[in-house]
C-alpha cells in the first residue's frame, strides 16, 4: 500500500538515518521504536507528507488517506467540542447540505420530463449512495461513542474548546482523526494524555476498526495489545521484526549480542593487522605484505553496535530517617470547586513501606488529592501526615522549580552525595542527557528535558515518602525500567499517579480508584484491579573470543619445527665451492616449493579478505541475520589461520634464501 524506498534524512550534514526501506500493508499494525532522537517522529512526519526526506522517496496510491496525530498541536478556539469534532465529517456534511438543497429545488420544480430534472435525480441518488457506503447515517451517534470512549461526558459536548486543557485538546484531535477512518493512522505518543480506561477503549478501536497503523509510544502494554510488527530505528538503520513489542525485545537482545560478537572479531582483526604492520614495517622483504595490510585496514567497514545498554545501571535512593508507622491517614476528606464536588468522604490509611497507585479518569481528583496532601489547596475533613515524614514530590509542573541558570550537570551535582557523584554522567545518560547536553543551561531545555532532569534530582534526595504525579510521560522504556527498579528498591512509602499499566505492574500492591466523587480502595496490583473492573484486554550465547594470534603462532611453531628441525639445532651450512647439478636442482626445488607455498597462502588471504569485505558491507547495510554473522565470524577465523600459514611459509622461504645465499 505504501512503499518507503531508501529513505534518508540529514540535519546540518549529520545523518539521522539512511537507506530506510519497508512497506506498510493494508492491515499492518506497526510499532515504530528506537531511543529518543533516533528519528521516529521525523519518519512519521515524512509519512504524513509534512516533511521531505534528504534522499529516497515514498510511493503510495493517490486515493490512500492518512491521519496524523503529532505530539504537539494547536487547535481552534472558536467553536464547541461537538462542532469541532464534526469537522471530521466535513465532506459528509457538505454532501448532506447538497442533498437538502437538491430536495428543496425538486419540490419547486414541475418539469418532471426535462433532462435537468433527471440529472438532479441522478445526482441525488449518487449522493445518497455515498452516504450509505461511508456509513454516515449515524454520524452523531458515532461522534458520541468516540468522545465518550476518550473520556468526555455529554455535558462537555457544548463547551467551548478553549475551556479544555492541552491534554483534552489532544483527545479532541484524536477523536477527529479516528472518526475519519483513514487508510493509515500515524500516531505519535497518543496515550500521553489518556487515562487507563481511555487507553483500553483506544486499544479496542485499533484492534477492531482501524486499518493500517504506525504507532510511536512508550507504553509497552499498549504496544503489545495493538501492534503485531515492530520496526526499530537504531544506528541510522531500520530493523523490521514481524512480532509484537515484547517478542521484539528478546529478538533485539539476540541481535545486539551477535553484533557485539562481530564487532569484537573485527576489533581483534584490526589489532592483528596493526600488530603485523608494526612488526614488519621496517623489513624490506615484507614491504609488499605491509602495504597489503595497510590497504586491507583502509577497506574495513566499521561494524556499529546498537545503543549502549544501560540496563545494568541501578539507581538507589539515599538513606533517609525512618518514618512513623502511618505516613498518611485520610478521614472524611472532601474537595469541591464551587458547586462541583470532586470527591467527598474519602477515608483510607497508607502504612509505612506501602506502594500504592491513584487511578481513574482525568478530572476525577487524583492530582487534586495529591495537592491536598502537599498542603497546596484547602479541603474539608482530616488529613494527617505521619511522624518523621520527608516527602519527595514530583508534580507535572515540577520542571518550573528548577534553577534555570545552572547547567544540567550542576543541577544534579548539587544534590548528589557519596559514591553516586562518580556516576552522575552515567545517570544523566540513562535519562537521555548525553554528550554536550550535560553542559546546557536549564533555561534552554525543552519541557520534556526539564521534566526528566527534575526526576533525576528527586531520585538523589533523601526522602521516605515519594509522591509521583505522572512520572513517566517523558521517559523512554529503558529509562522507565531504571526508574521502576529504583522505586522497587526504595524502602519508604510511595504514591504513584499514572496511567502506565506496565510501569505500575509489579510495583504497587494497592490501587485507589477515583470516580463518581468517591475514592475506593482495591487490594492487589494493577492487573488484579483491571480484572475486577473487567477492563483488561490483554493477548497473551555467551560472548566468545577467537583464539589469540599468539596461540596460533605457538601451534604453528610446532609445525615449523617439524618441517625444518635442523634449523633449530644445527649451524648453517658452510658455503662450499661449485655445487653439483643434483645439489642445484634440489635447492631450486626447495625454493620453488617454498615460493609456491607463499603465493598460495597470499591467494587464499586475498580470497578471504574479499569475502570478509562483502560480509562487512552486508552487516553495515543492516543485514544482521544469524547466518550472515556466523559467516562473518567463520571467515574471520579462516583469515586468521590463513595469515598464520602465510607467515609460516614466508619464514620458511626467508630461511631457505638465507641458507642458500
Amino acid at each position: 500500500m505504501i512503499s518507503i524506498n531508501n529513505l534518508g534524512v540529514e540535519f546540518s550534514a549529520k545523518p539521522l538515518f539512511t537507506d530506510v526501506s519497508f512497506v506498510i500493508n493494508k492491515t499492518d499494525k506497526i510499532a515504530l521504536v528506537g531511543k529518543n532522537g533516533a528519528g521516529k517522529s521525523t519518519l512519521l512526519k515524512i509519512l504524513a507528507g509534512l516533511q521531505s526526506p534528504t534522499s529516497g522517496n515514498i510511493s503510495k496510491p493517490n486515493e490512500i488517506t492518512v491521519g496524523y496525530l503529532p505530539q504537539q498541536m494547536k487547535l481552534a478556539d472558536s467553536t464547541t467540542l461537538i462542532d469541532e469534532t464534526r469537522k471530521a465529517f466535513s465532506d459528509l456534511i457538505d454532501i448532506h447540505k447538497e442533498i437538502d438543497d437538491i430536495n428543496a429545488e425538486l419540490l419547486k420544480r414541475e418539469d418532471y420530463e426535462s433532462e435537468e430534472y433527471a440529472n438532479m435525480l441522478s445526482r441525488l441518488e449518487y449522493l445518497n449512495d455515498r452516504i450509505a457506503i461511508e456509513g454516515a447515517g449515524n454520524m452523531d451517534a458515532e461522534i458520541e461513542r468516540t468522545l465518550t470512549g476518550l473520556g468526555f461526558v455529554k455535558s462537555d459536548f457544548h463547551r467551548p474548546t478553549s475551556e479544555f486543557s492541552g491534554g483534552w485538546r489532544m483527545r479532541i484531535e484524536l477523536a477527529k482523526i479516528l472518526l475519519r477512518r483513514p487508510d493509515v493512522l500515524l500516531l505519535d505518543e497518543p496515550t500521553n494524555h489518556l487515562d487507563i480506561e481511555s487507553i483500553q477503549w483506544l486499544e479496542q478501536f485499533m484492534q477492531t476498526k482501524a486499518k493500517a497503523v504506525v504507532l510511536v509510544s512508550h507504553d509497552r502494554a499498549f504496544l503489545d495489545n495493538v501492534t503485531k510488527r515492530t520496526i526499530e530505528i537504531s544506528c541510522g538503520k531500520a530493523y523490521d521484526y514481524k512480532v509484537d513489542y515484547s517478542k521484539f525485545v528478546d529478538l533485539r537482545k539476540e541481535r545486539v549480542e551477535q553484533q557485539m560478537r562481530a564487532y569484537e572479531n573485527q576489533q581483534k582483526q584490526i589489532a592483528d593487522i596493526k600488530d603485523f604492520i608494526e612488526r614488519f614495517r621496517y623489513k624490506a622483504t615484507k614491504a609488499v605484505q605491509v602495504q597489503s595490510r595497510i590497504k586491507q585496514l583502509e577497506k574495513i567497514v566499521p561494524i556499529e553496535v546498537d545503543e549502549v545498554d544501560t540496563s545494568h545501571l541501578r539507581l538507589k535512593f539515599p538513606p533517609a530517617m525512618r518514618s512513623g508507622d502511618y505516613p498518611l491517614i485520610v478521614e472524611d476528606l472532601g474537595k469541591a470547586y464551587g458547586d462541583h464536588q470532586v470527591f467527598d468522604h474519602a477515608e483510607f490509611t497508607i502504612k509505612r513501606g506501602e506502594k500504592v497507585a491513584f487511578v481513574g479518569k482525568n478530572g476525577e481528583g487524583k492530582s487534586t488529592l495529591v495537592k491536598c496532601i502537599m498542603g497546596e489547596i484547602p479541603f474539608t475533613g482530616n488529613l494527617k501526615i505521619g511522624h518523621n515524614i520527608k516527602i519527595g514530590y514530583f508534580a507535572q509542573n515540577q520542571a518550573q522549580l528548577l534553577d534555570e541558570n545552572l547547567t544540567v550537570f550542576e543541577t544534579i551535582d548539587n544534590v548528589a552525595t557519596g559514591d553516586i557523584r562518580t556516576k552522575i554522567r552515567d545517570i544523566l545518560g540513562a535519562f537521555m542527557f548525553g554528550g554536550e547536553d550535560i553542559d546546557k543551561k536549564v533555561k534552554v531545555l525543552s519541557g520534556g528535558e526539564k521534566t526528566r532532569l527534575a526526576m533525576i534530582k528527586l531520585l538523589l534526595e533523601p526522602v521516605n515518602f515519594l509522591i509521583l504525579d505522572e512520572p513517566t510521560n517523558h521517559l523512554d522504556m529503558k529509562t522507565k525500567d531504571i526508574l521502576k527498579e529504583a522505586i522497587k528498591d526504595f524502602d519508604g512509602t510511595v504514591i504513584i499517579v499514572s496511567h502506565d499499566r506496565y510501569f505500575l505492574d509489579g510495583l504497587v500492591d494497592k490501587v485507589y480508584e477515583f470516580g463518581g466523587g468517591k475514592v475506593v480502595e482495591n487490594l492487589g496490583g494493577i492487573y488484579e484491579f483491571l480484572r475486577k473492573k473487567n477492563l483488561e484486554h490483554l493477548s497473551d550465547l555467551e560472548l566468545t573470543k577467537s583464539p589469540g594470534l599468539g596461540t596460533i603462532k605457538d601451534e604453528n611453531s610446532k609445525v615449523k619445527d617439524n618441517i625444518l628441525p635442523k634449523e633449530e639445532t644445527s649451524q648453517p651450512e658452510k658455503k662450499q665451492g661449485k655445487l653439483s647439478f643434483a645439489e642445484q636442482k634440489e635447492r631450486a626445488k626447495l625454493l620453488s616449493k617454498a615460493e609456491k607455498g607463499v603465493k598460495k597462502a597470499e591467494e587464499e588471504i586475498a580470497r578471504l579478505e574479499t569475502l570478509q569485505a562483502e560480509l562487512e558491507s552486508k552487516i553495515a547495510a543492516g543485514d544482521a541475520s544469524e547466518e550472515t554473522l556466523e559467516a562473518y565470524a567463520k571467515t574471520g577465523k579462516e583469515l586468521e589461520n590463513a595469515m598464520s600459514v602465510w607467515e609460516l611459509a614466508q619464514m620458511e622461504l626467508d630461511e631457505l634464501q638465507e641458507r642458500f645465499s
